[in-house]
């Protein structure tokens, strides 16, 4: 039952955007909490006494160190009660949550095999959307969603950013970037011949997803999660051929002009492009904030900054800055103080899952892992750009690929599944 309502959340985090456009009347991502809380009650029924055990580990006492920094971010005067209340749920309740749940729900090989499918199918669900979206035109509900403000940022030159399910662009390309990174790195293990075909099949329409998003940034998450995927092998071969095509790949979007004719070929071009303006409105915006956050180490409060900011603490100055990069708005809310903590611990949990990932013999363990490692390193990256990590479905997608890298050396001897062989 409690594996059943994981997944239930898993599903849900994809879909609730797509449920507030369409259908409305009540504030479906405050749900999530719901969700969270009936798993939680149901895991403390049922949860035979030494499943615990699976929770005292360095990932959790991270997380709950990162919570108790931002249970104490309360008092920090720059922000409002409602505003921090709001924030630090997906700043430091979720992650916490999610995992500590995924440890004690998730144990066999089935529940990661059954993980990835959803992830795969749901994204590519999503994708589906998107190239409908672009094709024959959005729904009524996306196209509210437009006419009521989104197009300011979703409809640039007259060409849509395809959204699909998600909140926005930023976090439909991203998170289609990070999928088919995923399905591509999987299309390449000792799985059946029909399997890896569907599995590049699945990349390559989450990669289309990725392009005709807009989103620039998502192809850094190729950039870095491929690059980190091709060392994680450890094959001679697939490191120069894989960093041969890499560059290959990049030299096109930098020194040709080939598929300018194409607006997304020619949008995620611009990425590579140190003069564009988007890309310096960023690093203006990172300018102005350095002199004013200098006098406040400790940030300037949860919720001060980005959306929350807008409703929540408008007589702020913060409230008024475009974070556009999570690492920015993490600056902003916590100071330099807590951004170094939070880089830090990303930092570390990435390379304790690349160590345990390295040390794993069993060869179709071992790609899962370095999959969901790599896309956890692209979206981390991406979070330089955009709030990736911190929205759904990136978020709880990487919360709990941390959980299965960090017991795969437990699966990599436990019975395996049917569905990757």
């Amino acid at each position: 039952m409690r594996t059943f309502l994981l997944y239930v959340l898993i599903i849900y985090c994809f879909t609730f955007g797509i449920l507030g456009r369409e259908v409305g009347g009540i504030p479906y991502g405050t749900l999530i909490e719901g969700f969270i809380f009936i798993i939680w009650i149901v895991v403390l029924i049922t949860t035979p006494k030494d499943y615990w055990k699976s929770i005292n580990n360095e990932l959790i006492l991270l997380l709950l160190i990162w919570l108790i920094i931002s249970l104490v971010e309360v008092v920090n005067p720059g922000a409002s009660l409602m505003g921090w209340l709001m924030e630090i749920r997906s700043a430091a309740i979720y992650p916490l949550m999610i995992a500590s749940l995924g440890f004690l729900i998730f144990r066999e090989n089935k529940h990661l095999d059954t993980f990835i499918v959803i992830i795969l199918v749901f994204s590519s669900l999503a994708a589906i959307n998107g190239i409908k979206q672009l094709y024959l035109g959005p729904s009524r509900g996306e196209q509210q969603f437009l006419d009521s403000g989104g197009a300011i940022t979703h409809v640039l030159w007259g060409r849509l950013r395809v959204f699909s399910f998600y909140s926005d662009a930023g976090q439909f390309g991203a998170s289609q970037a990070h999928i088919g990174l995923v399905a591509l790195i999987l299309a390449f293990g000792p799985f059946k011949k029909w399997k890896r075909m569907l599995l590049f099949a699945c990349s390559m329409l989450n990669l289309y997803g990725m392009l005709i998003s807009g989103t620039r940034g998502a192809l850094f998450a190729l950039v870095i999660g491929g690059f980190l995927a091709i060392l994680l092998s450890k094959k001679f071969k697939v490191l120069i051929l894989g960093g041969i095509c890499a560059f290959a790949f990049l030299f096109f979007l930098k020194y040709t002009h080939i598929g300018n004719g194409n607006y997304q070929i020619y949008r995620l071009r611009s990425a590579l492009n140190p003069e564009d303006a988007s890309l310096n409105v960023r690093f203006n915006t990172q300018m102005m904030l350095r002199e004013y956050m200098s006098s406040r180490p400790f940030g300037g409060g949860l919720g001060v900054i980005g959306a929350n900011g807008t409703q929540y603490n408008s007589s702020q100055y913060l409230s008024t800055v475009q974070p556009d990069s999570y690492f920015v708005k993490i600056w902003a809310m916590y100071g330099i103080f807590g951004l170094t903590i939070w880089l830090s611990i990303m930092v570390y949990i990435l390379g304790k899952c690349c160590g345990i990932t390295w040390n794993l013999k069993d060869e179709s363990t071992r790609i899962k892992m370095i999959a969901l490692t790599s896309g956890f390193a692209g979206i981390l990256f991406c979070s330089y750009g955009n709030e990736v990590i911190n929205t759904m479905p990136s978020s709880i997608i990487v919360y709990l690929s941390w959980v299965f890298v960090f017991i795969a050396p437990k699966l990599e001897d436990a019975q395996k599944s049917t569905l990757f062989t």
